[in-house]
């Protein structure tokens, strides 16, 4: 473990989630996930609502209450639509055979049978019968003492800054997953899969009940991440490189606009 990473808490967190919403001006608040291994601590979780009952939903439905209205929830198996995607992603549930063989999307997303077997062979996913449940909560809530990853959701206009954010200081070239139908998985699935960041395109399930907007892209980090690409961002607009990009317009001279910034 870093020694940034030890120092991380839920309040270290609140504050710089209040700091990025602030230069970045986001439509919502950053999110954190964490992954309990058993069902009783998942419960201990300050404010927790367990999401069970008749009415099944999708993951990212789930996470989009959170979100968007504030809720602190825990998602357990029975959370989530049945015979889906949704549970195996994050290591609730096996996958089914339905899926692991391509059946259910072939016809759909995919023109053949193979194709959407190798979709499933390759898509990220949690590590099975470890986990009981996982916690969804905004960060400015402070109840997850830290998260094991934070969801951020962002124009592509606010996220390439975040992204200079977190290249200012220690620079490292940030890929993209892409999963296609499923991105679930290359956010939250990859990241808490391998404890990496991961940026990646929410997908049609997730913009069509998840209510993921047309123009936002989802960057799901490790709890450094996030505060690294905070810090740097704030310095970045320490030295005129803000949120929102004014544009300087294509007939312009460019000298007099980078004069700004370059010698």
């Amino acid at each position: 473990m870093s020694e940034l990473a030890s120092e991380i808490n839920g309040e270290i967190l609140k504050a710089h989630s209040a700091d990025l919403v602030g230069l970045l001006r986001l439509r919502t608040e950053p999110i954190g996930l964490k992954l309990f291994e058993s069902r009783d601590n998942l419960m201990k979780v300050p404010g927790v609502r367990l999401k069970i009952g008749e009415r099944r939903l999708t993951t990212c439905q789930l996470v989009s209450q959170c979100r968007l209205v504030g809720y602190t929830l825990g998602i357990v198996g029975d959370s989530v639509i049945r015979n889906s995607t949704c549970s195996d992603v994050i290591g609730l549930a096996a996958a089914s055979e339905d899926h692991l063989s391509g059946r259910r999307m072939n016809g759909l997303w995919f023109g053949n049978g193979e194709a959407s077997r190798q979709h499933q062979d390759q898509m990220p996913r949690v590590e099975k019968d470890r986990y009981e449940g996982l916690a969804a909560s905004p960060l400015a809530k402070g109840r997850l003492d830290p998260p094991d990853i934070i969801l951020l959701y962002a124009n592509p206009a606010q996220m390439i800054l975040f992204i200079n954010g977190l290249q200012r200081n220690d620079y490292r070239r940030i890929e993209m997953s892409i999963t296609g139908e499923s991105a679930c998985a290359d956010s939250w699935g990859r990241a808490l899969s391998t404890g990496n960041s991961s940026l990646s395109i929410p997908c049609f399930a997730e913009r069509r009940f998840g209510g993921v907007a047309d123009d936002e892209l989802l960057f799901a980090l490790t709890p450094e991440d996030f505060i690294e690409g905070v810090v740097g961002l704030g310095e970045l607009s320490k030295v005129g490189i803000r949120y929102p990009i004014l544009p300087y317009g294509t007939t312009m001279d460019p000298a007099e606009g980078l004069g700004a910034s370059y010698d």
